[in-house]
């Protein structure tokens, strides 16, 4: 198989992680419509975020060591019949619980089914310039908001929001399946010494991979950096609208911020081949604290904007950097694991924005605090990203 065939699996994987996370991420743009129209609470709605993340979190694991074992192509066509049904059924619920359910738990888990499996592939595909690879694959999650949210936001006031996301669902069939489809496996690695000379790590066990600290430091990181983000995207669309910006204008800052994690991705991924990951990912992380503090601070739409570059960038930056730590420090043969697993890990902290946000502002009436808290998780992130180990490939014990 060519090698150019590479290309293809990074575009598949970026429109996957396009439509995949755009759709779940769109009900920051379906709450305060679904919350006039049913009565429902945000923290009710939000609920539902958060019920996403802690599925996605199961899934990424779960799929994660599918394809593994079974190979990626079989996991993310599940997952593409899985995440239109999902929305589908999510347009009719008629009670708070059953949107919870359907949304919350089936949409999450088929979510998880393309992020880490397709991160994973990508990763086995390149040698060299693997973090660019990485940080196109996702940059499907920067594209979604200038797509999937516009469209979601453009069917709601169409329509209703029950047929955007009964929309949303049949298009993510239309599209996700033949993407699936276009999936294969990497080559098999040529015999050649060195650290990703086949069988290098055969020797490691996956409970000593978790035990590590570079796998302990690499879950750490990943779940603070998420828990500092998460509630602050979730809920900028509100928070924007609260500041006196009109519910279009407030959904194109969520847009812009997934403009600029596209270009962040592209920017960051560069350096780290370049630069190295560790740097890159401590200064992203430093970059996003103070971003989510200046929040604060802001009020008129043009700063939103400005300060949605800076934010999103750093945010969207980061995130593909935690895959190409992974596969350097425990190498190709069990990737979709031990990246399931960190995803795992930053999903429980991904959970915890939505619905602490919601709280915040129901109790309230403002998100000051959400910002503030978020600043400090952020800070903390990048002081756990310090004890990162030397990149070194965990080698196995010598009996």
């Amino acid at each position: 198989m060519s090698s150019s065939y590479r290309w293809v699996i990074v575009g598949a994987g970026a429109l996957m992680s396009c439509v995949a996370l755009g759709a779940m991420f769109s009900l920051a743009i379906f709450q305060v419509p679904m919350a006039a129209d049913t009565g429902w609470s945000h923290a009710g709605i939000a609920t539902a975020m958060t019920l996403n993340f802690l599925a996605m979190g199961l899934g990424a694991f779960a799929w994660g060591a599918a394809s593994d074992r079974f190979g990626v192509r079989v996991v993310v066509l599940i997952g593409a019949l899985l995440l239109g049904l999902a929305l589908v059924m999510a347009s009719s619920a008629g009670s708070l619980l059953q949107f919870q359910l359907t949304y919350g738990i089936l949409v999450g888990l088929a979510a998880s089914a393309f992020f880490a499996p397709m991160i994973a592939a990508a990763t086995a595909w390149f040698d060299e310039g693997r973090g660019l690879a990485v940080s196109l694959v996702s940059a499907g999650m920067g594209v979604a908001p200038m797509t999937v949210s516009p469209f979601a936001r453009y069917l709601i006031s169409a329509y209703d929001w029950r047929f955007a996301m009964l929309a949303i669902g049949i298009v993510a069939w239309i599209l996700l399946i033949p993407a699936a489809m276009l999936v294969r496996r990497a080559p098999a690695p040529a015999e050649t010494a060195g650290p990703d000379a086949p069988g290098e790590d055969r020797g490691v066990t996956l409970g000593r991979i978790f035990r590590s600290p570079q796998f302990l430091v690499l879950g750490a990181t990943f779940f603070a950096c998420c828990a500092a983000h998460s509630g602050p995207i979730f809920h900028m669309v509100s928070y924007a609208t609260l500041c006196g910006v009109g519910p279009m204008a407030a959904v194109s800052i969520y847009s812009v911020e997934g403009l600029a994690g596209l270009g962040g991705r592209l920017l960051y991924g560069t350096l780290a081949d370049r630069l190295g990951v560790k740097p890159v990912l401590i200064a992203g992380l430093l970059v996003q604290a103070i971003a989510l503090a200046t929040y604060l601070l802001v009020s008129e739409l043009g700063e939103f904007y400005a300060l949605a570059v800076v934010f999103g960038s750093a945010y969207g930056g980061v995130m593909p950097l935690y895959a190409v730590l992974a596969r350097e420090y425990f190498g190709p043969r069990v990737i979709g694991t031990v990246f399931g697993a960190a995803s795992m890990l930053s999903s429980i902290g991904m959970a915890a924005g939505p619905l602490i946000g919601g709280w915040i502002f129901d109790t309230y009436a403002n998100y000051s605090w959400l910002f503030i808290g978020s600043s400090m998780v952020g800070l903390g992130a990048a002081a756990i990203a310090l004890a990162f180990p030397p990149m070194q490939r965990l080698r196995p014990q010598t009996a």
